[in-house]
């Protein structure tokens, strides 16, 4: 039987995994502080149970997420036919950290490779961070292959 879109298991699901794991910035999407919607692209890491992504602690996100938390989050990959998609919603909390966020630091290797990876963060050990972080309440795949947008599903 197959996971019903909406149902944070497909987070399980091997297209999600890969997209999980992938290189594709994550695009997150949250309401800003005057109601309108916004979207960027982010770094991120997958712990399993939540999305996480590092930012500068001035970053003007970290105020509109911290007063409306709904956020949501794509991770596509758009290189090749069939495109794939992970669509994800939840709850978005920020927490204030003296130095680099552990999954930002996870997320420079992933991007960068190892080398590049560590250099990048070595240059911004004992700086504050923000690390927000996404706890997921509904998920989609997007195939096209099984899984079809519903305006295109027979």
């Amino acid at each position: 039987m197959t996971t019903a879109q909406g149902d944070v298991a497909l987070l399980q699901d091997p297209v999600a995994q890969e997209l999980l794991g992938s290189r594709q910035p994550a695009r997150l999407a949250y309401t800003w502080t005057d109601g309108t919607p916004r979207v960027v692209p982010i770094w991120f890491t997958w712990t399993g149970e939540e999305i996480v992504f590092g930012s500068p602690p001035r970053a003007p996100k970290l105020k509109a997420l911290a007063a409306n938390g709904a956020s949501a989050v794509t991770i596509d990959d758009a290189s090749a036919w069939p495109y794939k998609a992970l669509l994800v919603r939840g709850y978005a909390t920020v927490e204030f950290l003296d130095d680099i966020c552990p999954e930002y630091a996870q997320a420079a290797t992933r991007y960068f490779g190892s080398e590049q990876g560590n250099a990048w963060v070595s240059q911004l050990r004992g700086q504050p961070m923000a690390r927000v972080a996404l706890h997921p309440t509904w998920a989609a795949v997007l195939d096209f292959e099984t899984r079809y947008p519903s305006a295109l599903s027979l």
